[in-house]
């Protein structure tokens, strides 16, 4: 398929409608609402990515007064707020703005978005309190770790009842919209679905669950088929965000609406297969756990229509023009394919048993976050009436978020490749071989750059976000 190229390019503008659709102040605050969330939820799980990472250096437990199961506790808040709040926040964020994109000035249902909004909000420190409590085991289980506390449960099911009713005020706009339900209104809206699926499966994996003892094992079979599903979700969102960077840096669309749209159905029909695996087989067997696994293997396809085509257009505007390496949404669009096409190969080596687990999926989700690193910087933040200064320091933290993810990343997989054991820290790791050491340093040293560049993005969005309009 070719690249798309409108008949006239001078007056294709990716960002004009959605800004007048999103120039009433509510709009734009209830998107400073969303955004602000993920702000502080990457600000949280930064700081633990940080002190998470120190604990990985080889001797560094000698060196630092570590709480008792600070490791395993701290992994919890970490990837729960890097991996899961954060990604949802970037869901309801393309939910607030494809409403009112769809509403075009109509009613956009904003109360049931702000009920929403306050309710995810306050689900916040019930999850991270349990934390510094001298209570509650750690659950490292996949995808949706656990501290098995009633606060952690009561604000995951505070969480998962915002984002419902976040997803029933998106669903209700529809059938009155006004305006186009566009790529960015799709992919929202497939973002939507699969989170539905991803609850369908948390609830019949719950049901199946009845009576049993809640400990690492419970939570384990709980959010294993969930899990799964989530990620189709983060793709979604993905794909969504190449899109709109491709719009913003190229001025053209970087792939053919129809072929998002392909991508889209493609991510939403494999994982409409996540909650018949309950029905098809016995809940939690060799089987049911095996499925999952390999449904991974459909998110490859939508991934490679997307990219290639992506390459394709930009190889096409490189024949007839520069390309804009200094906007920060082209750098975002190409660091994203780079990173994500590492961890993806990373992925093939995969066995769940050593640290080239890990590497894989800091690799393919370091790539899903640099995308929404440049929908905050170029196409949130200007949205909600908070543009963001874009100079040599914007551009310098995408590249040591980038860079150092792939350096956190390799580092990872050396050390797996040498036996490294996942989930471990400081003396717990046993590390004999040389390559596993020098691979560990790398991961600390990678990940020590990637946390600047983070710490770089949020302070930057947040003090947009908090200054005056």
């Amino acid at each position: 398929m070719s690249a798309f190229r409108p008949a006239q390019e001078q007056r294709w503008d990716i960002y004009a409608g959605f800004q007048s659709a999103m120039a009433d102040a509510k709009a734009q605050a209830e998107l400073r609402g969303w955004c602000g969330l993920g702000l502080l939820s990457l600000s949280t799980a930064g700081v633990f990515a940080l002190l998470l990472a120190i604990s990985r250096i080889p001797g560094a437990g000698a060196a630092f007064p570590w709480p008792v199961h600070f490791f395993e506790k701290g992994l919890v808040i970490h990837v729960i707020f890097a991996f899961v709040v954060w990604f949802l926040c970037i869901l309801g964020a393309l939910m607030t703005i494809g409403s009112h994109r769809i509403a075009a000035g109509g009613h956009s249902e904003r109360k049931i978005g702000q009920a929403a909004l306050w309710i995810t909000y306050l689900s916040q420190p019930l999850i991270l309190v349990p934390a510094f409590l001298d209570r509650g085991e750690a659950s490292l289980n996949n995808y949706v770790p656990v501290i098995i506390d009633p606060l952690y449960y009561s604000g995951l099911a505070m969480l998962s009842v915002g984002f419902v009713i976040a997803i029933i005020r998106f669903i209700k706009v529809i059938p009155q919209r006004l305006g186009p339900l566009e790529p960015v209104g799709m992919s929202a809206l497939s973002g939507a679905l699969l989170l539905i699926l991803a609850f369908a499966c948390f609830i019949l994996a719950g049901n199946a669950l009845s009576g049993s003892p809640v400990d690492s094992v419970f939570n384990e079979h709980l959010f294993w088929g969930g899990g799964h599903i989530l990620q189709f979700l983060n793709v979604a969102l993905m794909l969504g965000g190449w899109y709109v960077l491709g719009g913003l840096a190229l001025r053209e669309p970087a792939m053919h609406p129809r072929l998002l749209s392909l991508a889209l159905v493609l991510l939403l029909s494999s994982a409409a297969m996540g909650p018949l695996f309950y029905l098809i087989f016995e809940a939690f067997s060799f089987e049911q756990t095996t499925a999952f696994t390999r449904l991974q293997f459909a998110l490859a396809p939508p991934c490679l229509l997307a990219a290639t085509q992506i390459l394709k257009t930009v190889f096409t505007v490189r024949s007839r023009s520069q390309l804009p390496w200094e906007q920060p949404a082209f750098l975002c669009l190409i660091l994203s394919l780079v990173v994500f096409g590492v961890g993806s190969f990373f992925g093939l080596f995969v066995d769940g048993a050593d640290t080239r687990t890990p590497a894989h999926y800091h690799g393919v989700i370091g790539g899903v976050n640099i995308v929404f690193i440049g929908l905050f910087l170029q196409f949130f933040m200007p949205l909600c009436g908070r543009p963001v200064l874009l100079t040599h320091s914007t551009r310098a933290l995408i590249h040591m978020y980038a860079w150092g993810q792939i350096l956190a990343s390799s580092g990872l997989f050396l050390a797996g490749g040498y036996g490294a054991p996942r989930k471990t820290a400081g003396p717990e790791q046993d590390l004999e071989a040389m390559g596993a050491v020098i691979g560990m340093y790398v991961n600390g040293i990678g990940a020590l750059v990637a946390v600047a560049g983070g710490i770089m993005f949020i302070w930057i969005c947040s003090s947009a976000l908090l200054r005056g309009k």
